[in-house]
């Protein structure tokens, strides 16, 4: 092999590894693989406002509000839950079992920051983020969804 040969083969090396590494990376710095959040449809759940709220205004509401929020949720959850805290909120053992949230408005507090927020560790997200992904109403469904779920374990 010339050196010509020798300099394009290293340089297709280098390249196919720095191309490695970025793929890693993308997966460490975002955890959650290719996961897209999906648009949540809260047509009928009642518009909560900018301001976020600290305990859940459709089951405060109950009756047909709370109902539809349940369903809206399941939607919700299912599209974008799922796939890490398990069908029906019960956790196969990669993220939490949220059916063990605690009910009322310590519960909602800490299930709103997470879900805005997200979770990181060592730098790496755990759950994304969704504040800037889903309106205040489909993380409210969402909560009506979770904490309708049976939770006998």
């Amino acid at each position: 092999m010339d050196s010509l040969q020798q300099s394009v083969s290293a340089r297709l090396a280098a390249m196919s590894l720095l191309g490695l590494l970025i793929l890693t990376s993308f997966s460490v710095v975002h955890g959650h693989g290719d996961v897209t959040p999906q648009a949540v449809n809260t047509e009928g759940l009642d518009p909560i406002g900018e301001e976020f709220v600290e305990e859940n205004p459709y089951r405060l509401a109950g009756g047909k509000q709370y109902e539809l929020a349940k369903a809206v949720g399941a939607s919700g959850y299912n599209s974008n839950c799922a796939r890490c805290h398990g069908l029906e909120a019960i956790s196969g053992g990669i993220a939490p079992d949220l059916r063990l949230l605690e009910d009322g408005v310590f519960g909602d507090e800490w299930y709103m920051e997470r879900v805005r927020k997200g979770y990181s560790q060592n730098g790496a997200y755990k759950m994304p983020p969704f504040q800037d992904l889903l309106s205040q109403e489909a993380m409210w469904a969402i909560r009506s969804y979770i904490e309708a779920q049976p939770k006998d374990i």
